[in-house]
C-alpha cells in the first residue's frame, strides 16, 4: 500500500489502477464527535489516474484525465484546489529525486514546471511535441536540474491513402536548469536516453555520462514510422553529445546492435539486446535475448543464466524485480502459455545468475508475484504455481502457494498459518503440515490498492489478503491477515478482503471493505488486537486507501465511488481521515521496544548483522507523532559465519566450496624463484554489503600462502599441474561452453574440475556411481547415476548438486537410463528395471517413467520396453508431449532371456496416454534433422526395410538399386548436413575384411544412388568416413583397393579419397612435394598420393581431423605413397584449405588437439611414453617443446569442445604403474597477451585474412558458390579468444559445372566418369512434373541420368540434369524439405538368440509425409536372408554416456580402448545445426 511514492514502486507504470480528478469540488464535513477521528469528503466528477505525494511533505497532486486538469491539496487531502495557469494537462510527472519539482506535459509544445510543490507553475516550450510512448522525462539522481526530454519529430510524406501520411521519430533534448531556458537537442533518432547516474546507487559512474539507444541519424523510420530493432545501437557521451558520440560495443564489438531495452536498477545499468532472426547461437535451441550489465557505465559484461531456464527467452519475457545494491533479481518466463517463470539472483557484479525460485507466478504484463519487505534486508514474499504441469499440459487453473525468504532468495518456506480463525475456530487443515496447511496471500500480479502490497516503513508490520489451506483462494473468498514480526507469525484480523494501510509507524492500522460498498472503515491502535469502526458519512466502493509514503502520519485518504443515487455532487469521493483528534498522549521511552528482525529459524543475524528498530509496544495507548521522520534502523554486527561469504573473483562454487577457475596472477616482486611462495586468495570474499565481525567469527577471505608453481606463469611461458588418481579414469565429460569437467573413475567415484582440469574435487564422497549422463540439450545439466534410486544432478554447470529419487533402480539391460526433452529441460524419461538382480529371474524387464518437474514426481509410461524417448525435437515440431517407445509385444518373461519377442514401435500422444502403433515389428528407429528413420522388420521374410518419415506418422520405403538391396546386409547411416542421406552398405562382412559401398539419397531420403564403392569399415560397424567441420560437402574416406585379394588374404590395401562436392566425385589426396625436413618425396606414379589413417584405426575417437572453430584446418596421420602404411611408420600432415593441398608438419605419429580456434596446435607422441608435448603457434610452420615431470603413456589430449581455449589436459599412465591415471593440466594462456584484432571496416590493418576454399586452384566454387571466411593470418603472434563469428558471405553464385551434378537413382559413374544405368535396373520415370511444378515454376524438364546436387546453388551453364522441356499445367505446391544434420547409426546383422540392442538417437523436424510415385523403381525381390537388426552405434560412443557401459568398462578395462566415448561421425559445423549439436561435441 502507499508506503513509497510512485517513483519508487516496481510496477506503478504497468498496474494502471484508476485514479484522477474532478471539475467541481464539493466539501462535506461529516459529523465529528469529541475525540473521534475527523472525516472530510471531497466529491469528484471523474476518477483520477495519477496521485502522488511530494516526499516528506503534506502536499498531494492528482490528475483528471477527462478534463485534463490537476488538483492540489496542501493538507494531506483534506482540502483540494485546482491549479491555475495550466490547460490541457496530458501527463503529470513528479521529480523522483527532488521533492520541490513536478512537471505537466501539455498537448503540443507547451508544458509546465513547478519549483514549489505545485503551488505555482511556469510554462516552457519545446521544439517538439512530447513522446508519450515511454518515459517523457529522465532525471539525474544528484543534479535535479539535469533532465532529458523525449520529443517526437514528424515529416509529411504524402504516402497516405488521401495524399497525407507522416513519418515520425523520437528526438531527445536536455536541460541543465530544469527548463528555465529552452532545452537543447541532445540526439536525434533515439528511442530512449538516460543518465548513468539515474539512481543514488550509481555514484560510481561518471557524473555527466548519458546513454542513448539510437538509430542511424541519416535514416528515417521505415513503413509505419517504425525503425527496425536490428538497427538500434547504444551510444554514450559525457559532453551532451556535442563533440563525442561513443558507440558502446558492450564488449562484443560491432555485433552490439538490436538494443531493445535500457535501464538502471539499483547500482546496475542493464541493456537488453535482441538477436536478429537466425543469429541466435545457443546450444539448446535459440536465445533471442541477451542481457548486459555494468556497474560503472564503462565496462559491460554479458549476464550468464543457466540455459535450461531460457528455452524461449523473448522480448518482454523477463522481468527485473526488486533488487538490492548487491545483486539483480530477474524473473524469466519459462512457460509462456501459462505465464509461469523462474526467479534468478545474480552474483555481486551482476553477471552470473543462479536459480532462486522455480515456477513463479506472473501475469500477462510480465509482473511477478514477488515483493521485498521495506527496510528489512533479505526478506521477501513470492507466489509459486504448485501445479505447473497441469497448467501447462492441460490448461488447468493455477494453484498458487505463497513462500517467504529470509536470506535474499537462497531458501524459501511456506507462510505459517495463524493458530485460529478470527472467530476462534480451528482450521480445517493440519497446521503441522505446511505443504497442505499454510497461509497464501494475493500479491502484485493483481493489485487491489495503491503502492506496495505487503509492508511499509512501519517496522515488522505486514498485512495481506489471503487464505489458509493448500492453495490461494479467489480474492472474494479470502480474509485479511496481519503479521507484526515480518511474516514469522500471522493472525486473522477481519473476515473478508479489505484494503489496508499503516499510519504513525504502525501505531494505527486502517482497513476498508474491498468486497462490496461500505459506509465505514475499521481502525486499530493495538496492533490489530481490537478494532473500532469509523463512520464515513457516505457509502462508497473503495478504490484506494493510502497515506504519506513513509507511513508516519495519522492522516489517510480513501478514494471511492458512490452509488448512482448519491452522485448528485460528483460520483466519486476523496475521503480524508484524520485520527489525530483522538488526542492520545505521545509515546515516551517506556512505551517503546527494541524489535529485532529474525529469519524463519529465529536467527537474528541477517547480512552479517542484527537489524533492530525502536517501535511502539503493541499495547501502548499513545501515538509516535514523528511525521516525515522515517524509522531508524540500527545494526549490531554478528560474528562471521559461512553464510557471510561468497566466491572470490575467478572462483566458482563447486559442491559447496569455492574453487579456482585457473591460475591467479601473483603480486608484483614475488615468485622470483620456482620454489618461492606467495599470498593468494583463499577463494572467498565477504558478500558486498555484509558487515559481519571477522574478529569474533571465522575469516574465510584471509590470504593464504601458495607455492608459485600454482600461480599464473610469466608472460611467454606455459605451465602445467599434475594430478594422480589411484585408479583408471573410465569416462570424462565436458559441460559444453564451460570450463567444467567431470571424471568417472573405475572405483565408482566422480571428480569435478571447474577450471579446465587445473584442480579437482571429489563429488558426493561415500556414494558409488554407475555413470555420468550429460543432458543432451541443456549444456549446464548433468546427472550422476548411483546404484540405488538416488540420482545427483546439477542445473548450473556443477556449481551445486542436488538429488532426486527415481521410481526404481536403474536398469542393467543396456538401455539408456535417461532421455531428455529438447525444449523442456525439466522433462525427463527414466528407464529402470525390476526383478533383474537375480541371474535366473524369469520376470526381469524394463519400466519407463516420465517426469515434467525434474524428478520430483514420476508417472509410468510402459513396461517391457527397449527404448522410450521424447518424440519432439528442436526441428521436429510435433506435439511436445508425445513419447515414442520400442515396446515388446508380449509383456511377460525376462528381457534377458533372448527369446524372440517382437518390438512394436508405439507413438503415444499426451504423455503416452493415447497410443498409436506405427509398426508391428522393428529393430530400431532414429531421427535425423526432419527425418524419422525406422528399420522395419518383415517377420515372415526375415528381412529389413528402411522406412522414412517427415512427420512421424506417414512413412515411405527407401529405394535402392536392384543389385544392392539392404534387406540382408549391415548398413551404417552416415552424417550429412547437405540435404541428403549417406548410407554405407556392407558388401563384405567377413571378419577383418569388411568393406562396403556408400549410397547417397535424394533430398527426401527415399531414393539411394551409388556414390563410391569398396569403402573400408571395421568389425564394430564403423566406417572410415569423416566430414570436415565448418565446410559443407567435404569428406574423407578410405577405400580398399584390393577387395578380391583381401577377401582371401585378409590383407587390405588402403587408399584415401576426398570429395569436395558432397560425394558427387571422389579423388585421391594431393601429396605434398617434400616432407617436413625439406626432402623430396619419391612419388612419381599416378597411384602415389597422400594416404591417412581413418576413424576405424583411431585410438582416441575425439581426435577428429578438423575443428569446429578453425575453418579449413585439418590434421591427419598418414604417409605419401601408393597405399596406407602402418601407423608407427606414419607422419603428421596438415591442410589449411579444406584438403585441397597438404603439407607434412612433423615426423612420427602424434595425437593432436586444436586450441584457440587453431592459433595453437598441441601434439603428443602417440607411439610411446613421453615427458613432453610440442606446440605450434603458426599452424605448423615452427614447433616448440614443453616438458613435464616424468614420462607417461598418453591416452588422450583434450580441451573444451569448441577448441577455443588455450588450456588442455592429458590423460595417461606411467609405464611402471598402468593401474593409476596421471592427469596433466597444460596452460598456454600466458604465451602471448596480444589479442588478435578483427576489423571489418579496415581489413588491411588487422590480424585476419579473408579466405575462400577456391583460392589457388582451378575449381573456384564449392556447391555452386564462392564463399569467404575469416581466418587468422598464419604467422601473426596473437590469440583469438572467443570463436570468430564467420560471416559466410557469398561472393557470388557460380555457373553450373560437372561438379554440381551427380548420378540419378539407379545410375552410377563408370570409369570414364559418365553416369550409366545399373545393369538390370529400371530408371525412374522421365516425368518430374510433380516435383518441379511447385506453383512458381513455368516449366518442368524430363529426368536424365544426372541430378543436380541438392545443396548446390549454381546458376545457368550446362544442365545435364534437364531433358526435354514441358510447360507446367497448373499450380502445385510442395513443402520445402530440409537437410540432415550430423549423425550416425550402425546397422549390423544378428542371430536370433541373445539380442540386446544398445541404442542412441537424435531427433529432427519439419512436417509432411514423403511422397513416392505409384511406380516401383525395380521389380519385386522377395529373396530372404538371415534375420537382420539395427543395432545403433553404442550410445556411449556418441554422447549419451550411460551407466551400464561405464560399469562394463570398469569390469573389462580392455574395452576402453576399443570403444572410446566420441561419436564417430558427428561433427559440429558452423551453421544452424551447431546450436543443436554442440552439446554432443564433448561427450
Amino acid at each position: 500500500m502507499a508506503k513509497r511514492p510512485i517513483r519508487k514502486r516496481q510496477y506503478c507504470n504497468l498496474v494502471g489502477f484508476v485514479l484522477t480528478l474532478v471539475l467541481g469540488l464539493f466539501f462535506v464535513p461529516a459529523g465529528v464527535l469529541a475525540d473521534d477521528p475527523e472525516v472530510t469528503i471531497t466529491r469528484l466528477d471523474n476518477l483520477p489516474n495519477r496521485l502522488f505525494y511530494f516526499d516528506d511533505t503534506p502536499v498531494i497532486l492528482i490528475h483528471d484525465p477527462v478534463t485534463l486538469t490537476v488538483l492540489r491539496s496542501a493538507d494531506e487531502g483534506k482540502t483540494w484546489n485546482p491549479i491555475s495557469g495550466v490547460d490541457s494537462a496530458v501527463r503529470l510527472i513528479p521529480h523522483p529525486h527532488n521533492n520541490e519539482m513536478a512537471f505537466i506535459i501539455g498537448r503540443r509544445t507547451t508544458h509546465w514546471v513547478s519549483y514549489n510543490r505545485g503551488d505555482s507553475w511556469q510554462s516552457f516550450e519545446t521544439s517538439r511535441e512530447a513522446s508519450l510512448a515511454g518515459n517523457t522525462l529522465s532525471f539525474h539522481a544528484e543534479k535535479p536540474e539535469w533532465i532529458l526530454f523525449q520529443g517526437v519529430a514528424c515529416d509529411d510524406t504524402g504516402d497516405g491513402k488521401w495524399g497525407g501520411g507522416r513519418t515520425c521519430w523520437d528526438e531527445t533534448f536536455y536541460t541543465t536548469d530544469a527548463f528555465r531556458t529552452a532545452p537543447e537537442l541532445l540526439l536525434a533518432q533515439t528511442s530512449q536516453c538516460i543518465f548513468a547516474r539515474s539512481t543514488p546507487d550509481t555514484a560510481g559512474a561518471p557524473e555527466k555520462l548519458i546513454f542513448c539507444v539510437a538509430f542511424d541519424p541519416n535514416t528515417k523510420p521505415g513503413p509505419g514510422g517504425i525503425h527496425s530493432y536490428k538497427d538500434s545501437r547504444l551510444f554514450s557521451s559525457e559532453d551532451w553529445f556535442q563533440n563525442t558520440k561513443k558507440f558502446v560495443d558492450l564488449g562484443i564489438g560491432k555485433k552490439a546492435k538490436g538494443v531493445v531495452g535500457l535501464g538502471v536498477v539499483s547500482k546496475f545499468m542493464v541493456a537488453a539486446l535482441r538477436a536478429a532472426d537466425g543469429e541466435s547461437r545457443r546450444a539448446s535451441g535459440g536465445d533471442p535475448m541477451h542481457l548486459y550489465v555494468s556497474t560503472d557505465g564503462l565496462e559491460w559484461r554479458q549476464t550468464r543464466f543457466p540455459h535450461s531456464a531460457l528455452p524461449d527467452l523473448r522480448e518482454n519475457a523477463y522481468t527485473i524485480v526488486e533488487s538490492t545494491t548487491h545483486s539483480i533479481a530477474v524473473d524469466i518466463l519459462t512457460s509462456p502459455s501459462a505465464n509461469i517463470g523462474t526467479l534468478f539472483v545474480s552474483s555481486g557484479e551482476g553477471t552470473y545468475f543462479v536459480q532462486a525460485l522455480a515456477d513463479t507466478n506472473r501475469n500477462e504484463y510480465g509482473i511477478v508475484d514477488f515483493e521485498q519487505l521495506v527496510g528489512l534486508e533479505g526478506i521477501g514474499i513470492a507466489n509459486v504455481v504448485a501445479n505447473r504441469e497441469e497448467v501447462v499440459g492441460w490448461g488447468e487453473t493455477k494453484k498458487l502457494k505463497s513462500v517467504i525468504t529470509y536470506d535474499d532468495g537462497s531458501s524459501w518456506r511456506p507462510l505459517k498459518a495463524p493458530e485460529k480463525k478470527v472467530n476462534g475456530d480451528d482450521w480445517s487443515c493440519n497446521r503441522e503440515d505446511p505443504s497442505t496447511c499454510s497461509l497464501h496471500v494475493h500479491s502484485v500480479t493483481v493489485p487491489h490498492n495503491y503502492g506496495r502490497i505487503f509492508s511499509s516503513n512501519a517496522p515488522g508490520y505486514v498485512m495481506a489478503v489471503g487464505s489458509v489451506g493448500d492453495r490461494l483462494l479467489p480474492y472474494e473468498d479470502c480474509d485479511t491477515f496481519l503479521s507484526t514480526d515480518a511474516g514469522l507469525t500471522w493472525s486473522v484480523v477481519q473476515e473478508g478482503a479489505h484494503k489496508y494501510e499503516f499510519g504513525d509507524q504502525g501505531s494505527i492500522l486502517v482497513i476498508a471493505d474491498d468486497e462490496e460498498a461500505t459506509d465505514h472503515v475499521h481502525y486499530s491502535y493495538d496492533g490489530g488486537v481490537t478494532w473500532e469502526e469509523l463512520n464515513l458519512g457516505i457509502t462508497v466502493r473503495t478504490l484506494v486507501l493510502t497515506t504519506i509514503p513513509d507511513s508516519t502520519s495519522q492522516k489517510f485518504v480513501l478514494l471511492g465511488t458512490a452509488t448512482r443515487k448519491d452522485s448528485g455532487d460528483g460520483r466519486h469521493a476523496m475521503i480524508f481521515l484524520d485520527f489525530a483528534p483522538l488526542q492520545h498522549r505521545q509515546c515516551i521511552g517506556t512505551d517503546m521496544e527494541r524489535w529485532y528482525a529474525r529469519d524463519g529459524e529465529g536467527k537474528e543475524c541477517l547480512m552479517g548483522h542484527k537489524q533492530w528498530y525502536q517501535r511502539r509496544k503493541l499495547d501502548a495507548l499513545c501515538y509516535i507523532g514523528h511525521k516525515f521522520k522515517d524509522p531508524v534502523g540500527h545494526e549490531e554486527d554478528c560474528p562471521c559465519t559461512d553464510t557471510d561469504y561468497e566466491c572470490d573473483f575467478n572462483y566458482v562454487r563447486q559442491d559447496g566450496e569455492c574453487v579456482a577457475v585457473g591460475p591467479e596472477t601473483v603480486p608484483a616482486a614475488t615468485c622470483a624463484k620456482p620454489d618461492d611462495k606467495y599470498l593468494g586468495s583463499s577463494g572467498y570474499r565477504k558478500i558486498p554489503g555484509n558487515t559481519c565481525d571477522q574478529s569474533s567469527g571465522i575469516r574465510k577471505d584471509e590470504k593464504i600462502e601458495k607455492p608459485c608453481s600454482l600461480a599464473r606463469p610469466e608472460n611467454g611461458k606455459a605451465s602445467h599441474v599434475t594430478h594422480e588418481f589411484d585408479t583408471i579414469v573410465s569416462q570424462y565429460s565436458y559441460f559444453s561452453y564451460s570450463q567444467t569437467i567431470l571424471l568417472e573413475l573405475a572405483d565408482g567415484t566422480i571428480w569435478q574440475s571447474s577450471n579446465e582440469a587445473f584442480s579437482w574435487k571429489q563429488l558426493a564422497a561415500g556414494n558409488s556411481f554407475l555413470g555420468v549422463t550429460m543432458h543432451s540439450y541443456a549444456p549446464e545439466r548433468a546427472y550422476l547415476i548411483t546404484n540405488q534410486r538416488k540420482v545427483f544432478y546439477t542445473t548450473d554447470t556443477g556449481r551445486s548438486w542436488n538429488t532426486f529419487t527415481t521410481p526404481m533402480e536403474p536398469n542393467n539391460l543396456g538401455i539408456p537410463i535417461l532421455d531428455f526433452h529438447p525444449t523442456k529441460s525439466d522433462w525427463l524419461i527414466y528407464t529402470g528395471s525390476t526383478d533383474c538382480t537375480a541371474t535366473l529371474s524369469n520376470n526381469c524387464h524394463a519400466v519407463a517413467y516420465y517426469s515434467t518437474d525434474h524428478g520430483r514426481r514420476w508417472k509410468q509410461i510402459e513396461q517391457y520396453v527397449r527404448t522410450c524417448a521424447w518424440a519432439r525435437d528442436s526441428r521436429l515440431k510435433i506435439d511436445e508431449r508425445e513419447i515414442i517407445c520400442e515396446s515388446y509385444r508380449n509383456k511377460k518373461g525376462s528381457q534377458k532371456s533372448g527369446d524372440y519377442n517382437p518390438l512394436e514401435l508405439i507413438a503415444g500422444a499426451n504423455y503416452y496416454s493415447k497410443k498409436i502403433k506405427l509398426f508391428d515389428a522393428v529393430v530400431g528407429f532414429a531421427s535425423f534433422s526432419e527425418y524419422l528413420l525406422v528399420a522395419q522388420l518383415n517377420e515372415q521374410a526375415g528381412t529389413l526395410t528402411l522406412q522414412v518419415s517427415l512427420d512421424g506418422y506417414h512413412f515411405s520405403e527407401g529405394q535402392f538399386p536392384p543389385s544392392m538391396r539392404i534387406e540382408n546386409r549391415a548398413y551404417t547411416i552416415l552424417e550429412s548436413s547437405t540435404d541428403s542421406v549417406f548410407l554405407h552398405v556392407t558388401m563384405n562382412a567377413a571378419t577383418n575384411k569388411e568393406w562396403g559401398s556408400i549410397f547417397k539419397s535424394n533430398s527426401n531420403g527415399t531414393y539411394y544412388g551409388l556414390s563410391v564403392e569398396h569403402v573400408n569399415r571395421n568389425t564394430a560397424g564403423y566406417v572410415d568416413f569423416e566430414k570436415m567441420i565448418g565446410l559443407d560437402g567435404i569428406a574423407v574416406i578410405n577405400v580398399v583397393t584390393n577387395p578380391a585379394e583381401a577377401d582371401i588374404s585378409g590383407n587390405k590395401k588402403i587408399q584415401s579419397r576426398i570429395t569436395h562436392n558432397d560425394g558427387g566425385t571422389w579423388k585421391p589426396l594431393n601429396p605434398p612435394a617434400r616432407d617436413s625436413l625439406g626432402v623430396d618425396y619419391d612419388c612419381r606414379s599416378t597411384a602415389c598420393s597422400l594416404q591417412i589413417h581413418g576413424y576405424t584405426e583411431r585410438r582416441d575417437p575425439k581426435a577428429t581431423y578438423s575443428s569446429p572453430s578453425a575453418v579449413g584446418l585439418m590434421l591427419a596421420v598418414g604417409n605419401v605413397g601408393e597405399e596406407l602404411a602402418a601407423y608407427p611408420d606414419s607422419d603428421l600432415f596438415l591442410t589449411r584449405d579444406g584438403g585441397f593441398t597438404w603439407e607434412e608438419v612433423h615426423k612420427d605419429a602424434h595425437m593432436w588437439e586444436f586450441g584457440d580456434s587453431g592459433s595453437i596446435i598441441v601434439l603428443v607422441n602417440d607411439e610411446e611414453a613421453t615427458d613432453h608435448v610440442i606446440y605450434s603457434l603458426d599452424e605448423g610452420l615452427t614447433w616448440n617443446e614443453y616438458s613435464f615431470e616424468y614420462p607417461i603413456r598418453v591416452r588422450t589430449i583434450q580441451t573444451v569442445p569448441q577448441d577455443t581455449s588455450r588450456r588442455f589436459f592429458l590423460l595417461g599412465e606411467r609405464p611402471s604403474d598402468p593401474t593409476k591415471t596421471v592427469l596433466i593440466h597444460l596452460d598456454f594462456s600466458a604465451i602471448t597477451q596480444q589479442k588478435c584484432q578483427l576489423k571489418i571496416e579496415d581489413p588491411n590493418h588487422d590480424d585476419f585474412e579473408l579466405w575462400s576454399p577456391s583460392e589457388g586452384r582451378d575449381e573456384t566454387c564449392l556447391f555452386g558458390r564462392q564463399t569467404l571466411y575469416h581466418r587468422r593470418i598464419r604467422d601473426k603472434n596473437c590469440y583469438i579468444g572467443e570463436a570468430v563469428e564467420q560471416p559466410r558471405s557469398i561472393v557470388r553464385n557460380c555457373t553450373c559445372t560437372d561438379s554440381d551434378f551427380e548420378c540419378e537413382f539407379n545410375y552410377y559413374r563408370d570409369s570414364s566418369g559418365k553416369c550409366v544405368l545399373v545393369e538390370g535396373a529400371t530408371a525412374l520415370s522421365v516425368s518430374t512434373e510433380y516435383e518441379q511444378c511447385d506453383g512458381f515454376s513455368a516449366f518442368w524438364y524430363e529426368r536424365t541420368a544426372y541430378r543436380k546436387i541438392p545443396y548446390s546453388s549454381c546458376e545457368g551453364g550446362d544442365r545435364p540434369d534437364r531433358g526435354k522441356q514441358h510447360a507446367c499445367p497448373g499450380l502445385i505446391g510442395r513443402p520445402g524439405l530440409g537437410g540432415l544434420f550430423w549423425g550416425s547409426i550402425a546397422v549390423l546383422p544378428f542371430a536370433l538368440a541373445g539380442l540386446v540392442g544398445w541404442w542412441w538417437f537424435t531427433k529432427g523436424s519439419q512436417g509432411g509425409s514423403i511422397r513416392l510415385g505409384d511406380h516401383r523403381a525395380f521389380g519385386s525381390d522377395a529373396s530372404s536372408g538371415a534375420l537382420s537388426t539395427l543395432a545403433s552405434v553404442p550410445y556411449f560412443l556418441i554422447g549419451v554416456a550411460q551407466a551400464s557401459w561405464a560399469w562394463v568398462v570398469r569390469k573389462v578395462p580392455v574395452l576402453e580402448d576399443l570403444f572410446g566415448r566420441r561419436m564417430p561421425y558427428r561433427q559440429v559445423p558452423l551453421d544452424d545445426d551447431a546450436e543443436i549439436l554442440a552439446t554432443y561435441e564433448d561427450e
